[in-house]
């Protein structure tokens, strides 16, 4: 494959397929799903809307940039994400947990990293990868997995949501992309997850508790006209509170069709919703025929 924009020849490992566009960016598929696009030569172009909707979280967050945060990626694909990272808070400390070993050899081959970059990939799923992190490490974790289209059920329950807590620091931001079918009822529960994180006790974390999600998506999918993606934001009590009036400010300037849900919208979302647990897990809906986790 080429550099810059140039154009680009396929790429396909045994399950793994890269595929160039015209503008010099490539998406990467999985299993024949789209799971990244990434422009090596513009890591700021964010193809997938809940790619920018997690970026445009992360731009509120302090330090702004370009000063480094600590960010976590459950889920690493191309790794677009930490890319935008890297190139908006050049030297953040960055540590992606990936199990698909042929993937990053792939992607890292193809797709190189920029120079300096401070991106560590770990070939781990994403519960022993968080169980193995230190107290305190992060300013974000960035939950982005999926298998077979749907969000683990293990990624989202009580348990797994307060050793993020764990890894976080005070103030530090839970964000979570994730699908759901038209009137959302199960990001309700995983809003109602969220909510009782405070309940349980872990090694390190006990207390640790959650401040009220915000929820960002394209209008039709809050509206719940279709399936799609939503982006899940909350900060770890204890810090700086997640800037809601700065988050609404960056939505109104987004160019992509962006939504933001919080407060008593949310709150009443979890109110009649079962929270998920480890005795009562459940991954995300899978996508509709040909749908996938790109909006």
């Amino acid at each position: 494959m080429t550099g810059g924009g140039r154009r680009r020849d396929e790429v396909a490992g045994d399950r793994v397929r890269l595929v160039p566009d015209d503008r010099g960016g490539v998406t990467v598929l999985v299993d024949g799903a789209p799971q990244s696009h990434v422009h090596p030569g513009d890591p700021h172009l964010l193809a997938f809307e809940y790619v920018a909707h997690l970026a445009l979280v992360l731009r509120t967050l302090t330090p702004p940039p370009p000063a480094p945060l600590a960010v976590t990626h459950v889920g690493g694909a191309a790794m677009t994400l930490a890319r935008w990272v890297e190139a908006t808070r050049p030297g953040s400390p960055q540590v992606v947990l990936e199990p698909d070993s042929a993937l990053t050899e792939l992607v890292r081959r193809e797709l190189p990293l920029p120079r300096r970059h401070r991106i560590r990939v770990r070939p781990v799923a994403g519960e022993p990868g968080t169980a193995a992190l230190r107290d305190a490490s992060a300013d974000a974790v960035v939950v982005d997995a999926f298998a077979g289209g749907r969000v683990p059920a293990g990624l989202v329950t009580r348990e797994y949501l307060a050793d993020v807590a764990r890894v976080l620091r005070p103030g530090g931001t839970l964000l979570m992309n994730l699908t759901d079918e038209p009137g959302l009822r199960w990001v309700s529960r995983v809003v109602a997850t969220v909510a009782t994180v405070a309940t349980v006790a872990t090694a390190g974390a006990e207390g640790a508790s959650y401040g009220a999600p915000v929820l960002l998506a394209t209008g039709e999918v809050l509206k719940g006209r279709r399936f799609g993606n939503v982006v899940l934001a909350a900060t770890r009590v204890g810090g700086a509170p997640l800037d809601v009036a700065a988050l609404a400010r960056e939505v109104a300037r987004e160019a992509l069709p962006t939504g933001l849900r919080r407060g008593a919208d949310v709150t009443r979302m979890a109110r009649s919703a079962r929270p998920l647990t480890a005795a009562d897990p459940q991954p995300s809906p899978a996508p509709p025929g040909d749908a996938w986790r790109r909006t």
